[in-house]
């Protein structure tokens, strides 16, 4: 899933990017409400993880306008604020689930997963096109009976191919979709990754699956000889 992250103190922000992003997730990790709004217009996310009180707003202010332009991915509340009231103040604004401070990463992850699986796209932990599949608990590709093992941004990369089997996907959407907002990419780095997604799933005859389309981007094919 891809997921933002508002948190203004790094000590708790920097731990949610990292156990977030070790399960497989794209992170953007901000800590303010203003650069949370240039994303949020920017970007679709899968789901929103939003501390209560931030410095020049607020995690309740932030997820009512996000329901108020009618976007649907489920808010996940992080906040030191544990009386019933705060949490149907919570509830009532728009957040779907509520986790009181301090975070146990744990729970946290286990809040995540079930948060996704509220949405059908989410719900599978097995990906399949044609008779290739991948696994997103395990990272592992299958095909015949062969299984290679991949690192967490090859199964980003092939999840994403997945999802969108025979379409064209440009690299600007690539980046957009798999890199967070700060990241600075070089010119070939898109390619660098197709090629080493491409020799991941040499050992089980896809690494042609992944079609360079000439001046547009990419697509997950199966070509008749395979």
């Amino acid at each position: 899933m891809k997921i933002l992250v508002v948190e203004d103190d790094p000590e708790i922000l920097e731990p949610l990017n990292t156990v977030l992003s070790r399960a497989g997730h794209i992170v953007d990790g901000v800590n303010s409400c203003e650069l949370a709004t240039d994303l949020l217009a920017e970007k679709d996310y899968d789901l929103l993880i939003l501390d209560w009180i931030l410095p020049t707003g607020s995690g309740i202010n932030l997820c009512q306008n996000y329901r108020q332009i009618g976007k649907t991915a489920p808010v996940l509340m992080l906040t030191a604020k544990d009386s019933i009231a705060d949490k149907i103040k919570g509830l009532d604004a728009g957040a779907d689930d509520y986790l009181v401070k301090p975070v146990d990463m744990l729970e946290l992850l286990a809040r995540v997963r079930a948060l996704g699986r509220r949405s059908p796209v989410w719900q599978d932990q097995i990906l399949k096109f044609a008779d290739l599949q991948l696994n997103l608990d395990t990272h592992t590709a299958q095909r015949h009976q062969q299984q290679v093992q991949l690192s967490v941004r090859e199964r980003q990369l092939l999840e994403y191919f997945l999802r969108h089997p025979h379409q064209v996907i440009s690299r600007d959407k690539l980046e957009q979709a798999l890199w967070t907002w700060d990241a600075e990419l070089g010119t070939n780095a898109i390619t660098v990754q197709i090629r080493r997604l491409r020799q991941r799933l040499q050992p089980l005859g896809s690494d042609q699956w992944i079609e360079t389309v000439y001046g547009l981007g990419y697509r997950l094919i199966k070509p008749d000889v395979n």
